[in-house]
């Protein structure tokens, strides 16, 4: 079986705006790009799972998500790095249509992680979630990974959210130097 590391996407990777989907408002977080690129180096899977509740709201559209994501992929090859897996639930229970039926994939809920692991043969509990919020944490706990909170997008409100067990870092860089010293 395989380890990975799941990654929230927006305030761990990217600069927290609300509702990102433009890729002329895409930002880098700094060192984001350096950790990913450790996290490939070290053969462990990476895998984004992110609430994108825009397009339930209708904001954006399922190929605007992409076309980010397509985007944010191509900046990272710049840097020699890499995102294995993309998943994101589109789902708000205040979206339209379809998007607002219950669902279990938008976190805290861990469907977005036990999609991954069934896809791609991941070990949970030998692998950890870092997210900025404690609906990431939450839902890597309920999937039995480890968990880091990083300060940076909403997580310097979050820190006194979150338990002993959560280990804190100041921004995605430094979570994965903590994690790479400890496997």
């Amino acid at each position: 079986m395989n380890s990975a590391v799941f990654l929230d996407r927006d305030g761990t990777i990217n600069v927290e705006k609300d509702y990102l989907y433009l890729v002329s408002d895409f930002e880098f977080i700094p060192g984001a790009p350096e950790a990913i690129r450790l996290l490939n180096d070290a053969d462990l899977l990476v895998v984004v799972v992110t609430n994108q509740s825009g397009v339930a709201r209708g904001y954006y559209t399922e190929e605007d998500v992409e076309q980010l994501h397509r985007h944010i992929t191509s900046e990272l090859a710049i840097y020699g790095a890499h995102i294995d897996a993309w998943l994101y639930c589109p789902h708000h229970p205040s979206g339209r249509g379809s998007y607002s039926l219950p669902c279990n994939c938008r976190k805290p809920l861990p469907g977005m992680l036990h999609e991954a692991a069934r896809r791609y043969d991941i070990d949970l509990e030998h692998s950890t979630m870092i997210g900025d919020k404690r609906a990431d944490i939450e839902a890597g706990q309920s999937a039995g990974c480890n968990t880091i909170l990083v300060r940076t997008g909403y997580g310097e409100e979050e820190v006194l959210h979150v338990g002993p067990e959560t280990v804190i870092c100041g921004n995605l860089l430094s979570a994965v130097k903590s994690l790479l010293k400890t496997t």
